[in-house]
């Protein structure tokens, strides 16, 4: 019995991925910003029709660059409890604090209008997540940080190939950071990016991606959050095919409306969004009942994801006052479904009708 996941990674063409490979070894060069590193940087930037962006090794470091390049040293940063764990780990290891800020009930995204009072002399920024793809409130966050002279930046790591009022989601917040792990509709095997839009502050992600120095001149604190020219190779494949994979991830995604119709509750878009399919999740009615159906789908060889649990202010390591119940209400009954390019409709019917059951 064929086992379906709850993602697959896209590969290319490996004639395409070899081409690329063979420009390497003629090359000579496979990491320090190589010429495919950068064509690809080019690449991105065009696509998604944002300026200064810097490839990296993975999001997480992505989170980590964008904390240090707006000169956050400590204190607080507000964030989202209902997030994989890397932006409050990113937080934690820079030396910062995390205000989890409850979620909204039906983007499921960080609630503006509990940020204020969350608000103290420490905090210095707010990290918010585009769950799912599905954008946050970004008119009210940016006025609330504006007024209150707080820096801004977006876990985009859902959100590649999304637009909102006609921009890339990716373009909002001092700094928006990505993630092309192997899970992502769009992938390099490991990577991420930091995109800034102060100059100043992208020269400062430059350096300190690559230890801080150039060549002998050490002018800052740095790390090695640089990428290689095999990974580039493999951004620069698939890019070609983004625009087909959302399309194809849409057609799975009304399959399982058609199928599904309303029987559990989904996240709603603003209005404004061009959506990039990157997830299928649904809400069950309780914990028991969600793993009741995980466990019929597994036994059936499908293997769905709690995603997110739980909700990350519960986490053992932190010490958080601050109470998410709808966070941690909607982690407990939330799960996502399979969802990848090549899901055919005979397997989408055959989780649709363990579901059912």
């Amino acid at each position: 019995m064929e086992r379906i996941n709850v993602t697959k990674t896209f590969l290319p063409p490996i004639e395409e991925y070899h081409q690329y490979v063979r420009e390497i070894w003629q090359n000579g060069q496979i990491t320090n910003q190589g010429p495919l590193l950068v064509q690809l940087e080019d690449r991105l930037e065009q696509h998604l029709g944002v300026s200064n962006l810097h490839f990296v090794a993975n999001g997480t470091v992505a989170l980590q660059l964008a904390i240090k390049a707006l000169g956050i040293e400590d204190g607080e940063i507000i964030t989202s409890p209902f997030s994989y764990v890397a932006s409050t780990s990113a937080i934690l290891w820079e030396k910062c604090t995390p205000v989890f800020v409850d979620i909204e009930p039906d983007t499921f995204c960080i609630d503006p209008d509990k940020i204020e009072a969350a608000i103290t002399d420490k905090t210095r920024a707010i990290l918010a997540v585009h769950v799912f793809g599905y954008p946050c409130d970004i008119e009210k966050i940016e006025e609330i940080a504006k007024n209150h002279k707080l820096k801004v930046i977006y876990d985009s790591a859902h959100a590649f190939g999304a637009s909102y009022n006609g921009k890339s989601l990716m373009s909002y917040g001092d700094i928006s950071t990505g993630s092309f792990h192997a899970t992502k509709l769009f992938h390099t095997v490991e990577g991420g990016c930091v995109i800034v839009n102060d100059k100043l502050a992208s020269d400062k992600v430059e350096l300190m991606k690559r230890f801080g120095h150039n060549g002998d001149d050490h002018i800052m604190l740095g790390i090695n959050a640089k990428s290689s020219e095999l990974h580039a190779a493999m951004g620069l494949c698939n890019l070609k095919y983004a625009d087909e994979i959302i399309q194809k991830r849409k057609a799975v995604s009304e399959k399982y409306e058609q199928l599904l119709g309303d029987k559990f509750l989904r996240p709603k878009a603003k209005e404004g969004l061009t959506y990039n399919y990157a997830y299928y999740p649904i809400i069950f009615e309780s914990e028991e009942q969600l793993l009741s159906a995980v466990k019929q789908l597994n036994d059936n060889n499908i293997f769905p994801r709690r995603y997110f649990f739980p909700s990350l202010n519960e986490l053992s390591y932190i010490e958080s006052s601050n109470s998410c119940p709808i966070s941690e209400d909607i982690s407990r009954r939330i799960l996502c479904l399979p969802l990848y390019d090549s899901l055919d409709n005979q397997n989408i019917e055959k989780i649709c009708e363990v579901l059912s059951k």
